[in-house]
């Protein structure tokens, strides 16, 4: 090969591919910030609704436009009776985040709206989109038990509407806040894997079901989304708080990997870890049940001492979510529920100006040569 070698940077790492005004870290301050509020402070001042409203408008609502969004949103959450046939055919044991994937794929063929890909109607799109994926991921969950789907009730707020068709029930103020904590939270990160994937399909002119159902199967990855569930996995291996220290000294041992731990942006910890560790040692007092987060306590003390890692976002919202009482499983089809927004704010980001996103890739493969006859090869 005579090419001059060029810089690779495997994973894209430190490559700006484009600019973006709807969320960044700040190096000062080491804050995740949506649209210029730092996330922390969102989660104190404001409920997900208004920050969905944020990530698609570019301001916190008035409570003029909040009460439209609200009841467009509220408008929206039924599922048609075709989907819900759809759903009831899906495998028992199926991954729920294959089943609210291939919900959306469905939602995207029957939407009025399906070839339009204009920003009102992309706009439009995210709505039902926001709306209908909390019916659709509870509908799967519960199916996938035996259970009858719950219709949504459109006189809930959105974190109360999504227990309800869940589990039939609202809980209570301090577990709602929790969850709804969770969700400004997991709501939007910059131009990671799911969100420059859902960029890189609506750069090609698809639709916006095509691109959220591409962010969907990369979220559904170990190493992004699926880290909450993992972390509680790795939890419930650990007989308690007591052998937290030497079971994680024995993965080290065995250089092992220990999931809900670094993060590629954050250096000296995920901003987004302590106002999520409040809220999940809330949920561990509501429940009366300190275990998770008392063995989590020590994982991340021997962790930072051992090898100065800091835990990450999924690191708490994984016992949070168990104390909730959601099916590990389900953890990160909430997450979708949540990113549904970042994700659409990405889209409108990337229609408005748009070029197809295609980049290089440096051969180190054979150079050209001639093909041998089949009977002349040894």
């Amino acid at each position: 090969m005579t090419d001059e070698t060029p810089e690779i940077r495997k994973g894209l790492v430190g490559v700006y591919a484009d600019v973006s005004a709807v969320s960044k870290v700040m190096p000062e301050t080491n804050s995740l910030t949506y649209g210029g509020y730092a996330v922390q402070d969102l989660c104190e001042e404001a409920d997900f609704e208004q920050v969905a409203y944020l990530l698609w408008h570019g301001e916190l609502p008035t409570a003029a436009q909040l009460a439209a969004f609200q009841a467009e949103e509220r408008a929206n959450r039924a599922l048609s009776p075709a989907l819900l046939r759809v759903i009831r055919e899906f495998p028992a044991n199926a991954h729920p985040m294959d089943a609210v994937r291939t919900a959306v794929s469905f939602m995207g063929m029957e939407d009025p709206e399906a070839a339009d890909v204009s920003d009102a109607a992309q706009r439009r799109k995210a709505m039902r989109l926001l709306a209908k994926l909390p019916t659709a991921v509870a509908a799967a969950n519960r199916l996938s038990k035996g259970l009858e789907p719950i219709a949504p009730d459109p006189s809930l707020p959105f974190s109360e509407n999504f227990f309800h068709v869940v589990f039939g029930k609202v809980p209570a103020p301090e577990v709602i806040k929790s969850f709804d904590v969770s969700m400004i939270l997991y709501a939007e990160h910059t131009f990671n894997a799911s969100t420059f994937v859902a960029r890189t399909v609506t750069s090609t002119g698809a639709d916006i079901h095509g691109a959220i159902a591409a962010g969907i199967a990369a979220l559904k990855g170990p190493l992004h989304g699926g880290a909450n569930e993992a972390v509680m996995h790795m939890l419930k291996e650990i007989p308690g708080p007591n052998a937290a220290d030497e079971w994680l000294r024995s993965r080290f041992d065995h250089k092992a990997l220990v999931m809900g731990f670094g993060h590629r942006v954050y250096k000296t910890g995920d901003s987004r870890v302590p106002t999520m560790t409040k809220y999940a040692e809330k949920m561990a007092e509501v429940v009366g049940d300190r275990r998770w987060m008392e063995t989590s306590r020590v994982l991340a003390r021997v962790m930072l001492e051992a090898k100065n890692i800091h835990p990450n976002l999924d690191f708490p919202a994984g016992p949070a979510y168990y104390l909730m009482g959601f099916d590990i499983p389900l953890f990160t089809p909430i997450f979708v529920c949540s990113r549904i927004t970042g994700w659409a704010a990405h889209v409108f980001e990337q229609g408005a100006d748009n070029r197809l996103i295609r980049p290089l890739s440096h051969y180190v493969g054979p150079a050209q040569r001639s093909i041998v006859p089949i009977n002349a090869r040894g």
